[in-house]
Order: C-alpha cells, then sequence, then structure tokens
C-alpha cells in the first residue's frame, strides 16, 4: 500500500493494517488459528502466496511471532497483535449493524460457514459422549452438501466425509438460510417454524441445539454492543 505521507496515528495504522485481507488474517489469528493450513481454512479465497506474504508482513510488523515447530510455523499474536482485539471486535458490531446487505450467491461458502461453526460451538452444552450433528446443504456446490460436526469429550470436531457415526440431529437447510442465521440475520427457532430449516433426531438434544449452535461472535456482538463515543477537541 502507498504511503499516506502522514504520521498521524491512524495513517500510520491503515497503512500497515487495511491492504487486502490482513484484518481477516488478523481475525483468524484472534480466533485461534495457528498454522498455515488453518488460517487458509478461515481465508478460503485467498492464494496461499499472498496470505505468505501478508504473514511476513505481519511479522516485520512486530504484530505475529513466527516460531518452527518440527517441520511447521507456528503464528501467534505478540502484546502490539493482542490489542488488536477489540478493534476487530468493534469492526464487525458496526459492519453487522451498518454494512452488511442481503446475502447473495457470492456471500454463501458452506466450508468457511461450517469452519466458523465448529471452532464456535459449546461442546459442553451436550453429554460428554459422542454427539454427532449432520448438516445438509441441499443448495451447496456438490462436495460441500453434507457436513458432520462431532462433539465428544468436550472436544468438536468437524467432517466433510461421513465419520461413520450414528447421525444424533439431522439440519437440512438452505445455505443462505443458515448462514443468515448464524449471522443473527434470521432468528433459529423462527427459521424451523416457518419451514425453512428441518431439524430432526432426539428432542432431548434438539431442544439445546441453539445453545450449542451459538452464532457469529462478530455477529453477536453486532446486536448488543454500543461503539462508544470519542469526545474529539472542538474545531
Amino acid at each position: 500500500m502507498k504511503a499516506y505521507g502522514q504520521f498521524c496515528p491512524l495513517a500510520q495504522a491503515t497503512q500497515l493494517l487495511c491492504e487486502r485481507w490482513t484484518l481477516l488474517v488478523i481475525r483468524e489469528l484472534i480466533a485461534g488459528s495457528t498454522r498455515f493450513s488453518t488460517l487458509q481454512k478461515g481465508v478460503p479465497l485467498m492464494s496461499p502466496s499472498l496470505l505468505s506474504k501478508r504473514l511476513k508482513q505481519l511479522a516485520e510488523a512486530g504484530i505475529i511471532d513466527c516460531q518452527k515447530e518440527g517441520g511447521t510455523i507456528r503464528y501467534t499474536l505478540t502484546n502490539a497483535g493482542r490489542e488488536l482485539r477489540p478493534i476487530v471486535e468493534l469492526m464487525g458490531a458496526w459492519g453487522h449493524r451498518w454494512a452488511q446487505s442481503e446475502l447473495n450467491e457470492d456471500d454463501l461458502d458452506a466450508g468457511l460457514l461450517m469452519w466458523d461453526m465448529r471452532r464456535s460451538v459449546d461442546p459442553a452444552v451436550f453429554p460428554a459422549h459422542r454427539v454427532v450433528v449432520q448438516f445438509e446443504y441441499p443448495d451447496a456446490p456438490k462436495g460441500a452438501r453434507d457436513w458432520w460436526l462431532i462433539a465428544e469429550n468436550g472436544e468438536v470436531d468437524l467432517c466433510l466425509n461421513d465419520p461413520g457415526y450414528e447421525v444424533d440431529i439431522l439440519i437440512r437447510s438452505p445455505l443462505q438460510v443458515m448462514t443468515a442465521v448464524w449471522t443473527c440475520k434470521q432468528e433459529f427457532d423462527k427459521a424451523v417454524s416457518q419451514g425453512k430449516m428441518q431439524v430432526m433426531g432426539d428432542r432431548k438434544l434438539t431442544r439445546n441445539l441453539q445453545r450449542w449452535i451459538r452464532s457469529s461472535l462478530l455477529s453477536r456482538l453486532g446486536t448488543v454492543t454500543e461503539i462508544p463515543a470519542v469526545n474529539w477537541p472542538a474545531v
């Protein structure tokens, strides 16, 4: 990015942070991704070469640490990087309230949706024994229509191929509807009652389903957070 030629701290910060994909990479690091492969899952349309470039820039700026572990590199936020968390959260909250338009086909990505779900679900809601939730998206591209979330002993796993376990809950939904639910544009119960989404399985488990599949953290912040006002000096 070309420098703004200003000493203003905002100009200096945006020169570093506002290049394409940079804040989304930081979002993934804040969410807990530490490996190149897991970072890619959060930014699936970003090329590997550009991801490598952005990680190098963030490391040079002192926002992330890169440590070799075996044959891979582990990426972690430094103090400077961790201080970006409230900024990312406030931008996400603002975006939920003011920048989002109606979801269209270009905004839908079953893999990104399920990856975000996988790291956000609360396995403590269900018993310690294995619970399998299958998702069917009939309108998703071939190869991304069936997904399985498996909760067991406080851990959650995501499978694109049938793991062979008995399914406890089956959710059948258009991809747009589930995405709308995940981003707090549609209430889960209302989507079910209106017939937009089908939920089948053990009633004891399905009663807790909405607590288990919470919603996108940034979308939740956008429904409850008020961005604080700043008292700028009078002109």
